[in-house]
């Protein structure tokens, strides 16, 4: 059974920091490349961080430079550091581990399956 687990989110003022992570079980983590979305307030869900496999990060514009994605390989789970947090920022956050369109390849097999998390509410207010 594979699960993707949230954790870190909660209310924070704006400037502070917050420290997510996504535990993932059930799937090859180290072949998937990891994202962070996120849910505003009457917003579509957005893209917010990735990282492949390889450690390769992208960054949406809204977060570059206040936003760090990592992974634990070793602990299969992925961080989202967020720093400088704005009352934009609002939303509840998503991990997701997706597979790529050509599949996630790991010995003679491709696997194709996403997964998304339950989701964690991040809240940024005075």
């Amino acid at each position: 059974q594979v699960q993707l687990v949230e954790s870190g989110g909660g209310l924070a003022q704006p400037g502070d920091s917050l420290k997510l992570s996504c535990a993932a079980s059930g799937i090859i983590f180290s072949i998937y490349s990891m994202e962070w979305h996120r849910q505003g307030p009457g917003k579509q869900r957005e893209l917010v961080a990735s990282i492949t496999g390889g450690s390769r990060t992208n960054y949406a514009d809204p977060v570059k430079g206040r936003f760090t994605i990592s992974r634990d390989n070793a602990k299969n789970t992925v961080y989202l550091q967020m720093n400088s947090l704005k009352p934009e920022d609002t939303a509840v956050y998503y991990c997701h581990a997706d597979p790529g369109p050509a599949g996630a390849y790991y010995s003679g097999a491709y696997y194709y399956t996403d997964y998304w998390g339950q989701g964690t509410q991040v809240t940024v207010s005075s």
